[in-house]
């Protein structure tokens, strides 16, 4: 008996995408103006983060706040940089969830624990912020 041809058809392998060749190694004055726009395209996949569009309307919230109650021009400063180290450690965040995500697609305790701990050390800047925030307001309007 001869066996007849399936009716239903296996579906075709789909292609795996094609990753770009690697570019040319950049040096002198000309990887200044590289590494300019890789950091300019790390703005722009983190502007569609919501956490960081929020983190980023902190700071003309709290200087203004810092303006307003006369607080030191030394509170401003403090402040840039805890802001500049929020933004750093918001950026490596994604960064690790993206590779998470990109290696482990299925759930995995690992994948689970390396974004858990990034999001830790996100809380962990965000409290280091309202804390100094804190304590100027108050010190501020103890006199």
């Amino acid at each position: 008996m001869k066996a007849e041809p399936s009716t239903h058809s296996q579906p075709k392998p789909q292609p795996k995408p094609q990753s770009k060749p690697r570019p040319a190694r950049v040096t002198g004055i000309r990887h200044l103006f590289a590494a300019a726009g890789y950091s300019i395209a790390g703005i722009r996949r983190l502007w569609a983060e919501t956490a960081f569009r929020h983190e980023v309307l902190g700071l003309p919230v709290v200087c203004l706040l810092f303006w307003v109650i006369g607080a030191p021009l030394w509170a401003f400063g403090v402040f840039v940089i805890l802001w500049l180290l929020l933004i750093a450690v918001e950026a490596l965040n994604t960064a690790v969830e993206a590779i998470v995500d990109h290696v482990s697609p299925d759930w995995s305790l690992a994948a689970r624990d390396a974004k858990d701990l990034g999001s830790l050390a996100v809380m962990a800047l965000l409290l280091a912020n309202g804390v100094f925030v804190g304590y100027v307001v108050v010190r501020s309007l103890l006199g």
